[in-house]
């Protein structure tokens, strides 16, 4: 199963919506250097489905930004919260594991406070880098196992 990357996003703060960037490197142990949410833990990275985005659009009257869903990497053609935790994952040229589904998201977020609600809780998922590499928009994103 594959998809494609739509948008890589980053923030400085936790807490932020993300904004897209042209190119994000993914490195072990640390995730996205720069990024809010950097670190050797098991949510270096987070996935969000475009699908999941769409849904939530067609309920509210603002504009749902790549980024919006503090998510760092926006996908279309693979519903990412249905991948089972420890699914491999090709990451543009990146090799992750999925390793959590779902989050708590605290009530003051950015984009729950603008829209009314937010879909990384049930729909984001999180890895962490096996292997570095890159990844763009229009990277494919390919479930391995």
């Amino acid at each position: 199963m594959t998809g494609t990357i739509l948008a890589v996003c980053v923030s400085e703060k936790k807490g932020q919506q993300k904004h897209p960037v042209d190119e994000i490197a993914l490195m072990p142990h640390v995730g996205i250097p720069g990024d809010a949410h950097a670190g050797d833990w098991h949510r270096m990275l987070s996935l969000l489905s475009a699908e999941s985005v769409r849904k939530l659009q067609e309920k509210v009257n603002i504009p749902l930004l790549p980024g919006a869903f503090a998510e760092n990497v926006l996908v279309d053609g693979v519903s990412v919260h249905t991948l089972p935790v420890g699914t491999k994952l090709r990451v543009g040229t990146a090799l992750c594991e999925v390793t959590q589904i779902g989050k708590e998201c605290h009530a003051d977020c950015a984009i729950r406070q603008q829209a009314g609600d937010c879909v990384m809780p049930r729909e984001g998922i999180f890895a962490r880098v096996l292997e570095a590499g890159t990844a763009k928009a229009g990277d494919i994103v390919e479930v391995i196992a």
